[in-house]
């Protein structure tokens, strides 16, 4: 995938940017964005997709091997935005004196699932079925990687990490983001948020004088 570079302007024109093609790349993404949520991934066309972004097909290819890049662009691109939230929020709890890993992990979860209501339509479309051809496997590392950020919340006494507590925790996340980004009735997806974030919330921490 090739990108546009800064060229110094020659004989008195004007110098190609990349301005031009990051401004062409966003719209191809927010136009694939839509497309994708409105049709999904089977059915949407690239042509519909350079319609709407106003482009053309040879610049889409120019910034992007096809339909499926878009799609795992996107992905990782929310994905980034979720990680983000979730690190502001428990930066400030850990600033606000919050130092049990439960009530940090909740903190974290709890703007995770704000972020899938944020962007719900983007959130339906991943955990959808609707993807590309081994995108169930691009899940299933990213639901990894997310348990290993849990795990780093849970240490034991002797310095290890209670995997089963992480897989409860992973699994009852992965359950969460699918109930709140599938709902059609935000008050609904909040209160079923709100309501497993305060289940969760009563599970013991490894560690303390119950282990």
């Amino acid at each position: 995938m090739s990108s546009d570079i800064d060229v110094p302007a020659q004989d008195g024109a004007a110098p190609r940017t990349s301005d031009r093609g990051a401004a062409t790349r966003g719209a191809l993404l927010a136009a694939a964005r839509d497309v994708f949520c409105e049709a999904g991934f089977a059915q949407a066309a690239v042509t519909d997709i350079v319609a709407k972004a106003g482009a053309s097909v040879g610049s889409l290819y120019h910034h992007f091997n096809g339909k499926a890049d878009l799609y795992l662009t996107l992905f990782e691109e929310f994905q980034g935005r979720q990680q983000e939230r979730t690190r502001e929020a428990i930066n400030a709890a850990r600033d606000a004196g919050e130092a049990d890993p439960m009530r940090l992990f909740i903190a974290g979860a709890g703007a995770y699932l704000d972020g899938c209501l944020a962007e719900r339509d983007v959130a339906r479309l991943f955990i959808s079925g609707d993807g590309p051809p081994g995108f169930d496997r691009v899940m299933r590392r990213r639901l990894n990687k997310w348990a290993r950020r849990n795990a780093a919340l849970f240490h034991t006494a002797d310095g290890g990490v209670d995997e089963a507590l992480v897989v409860v925790l992973t699994g009852a996340m992965a359950g969460a983001v699918s109930e709140v980004s599938m709902s059609d009735d935000e008050q609904a997806s909040r209160r079923m948020a709100a309501e497993i974030m305060a289940i969760v919330g009563t599970i013991r921490n490894p560690g303390t004088e119950q282990r």
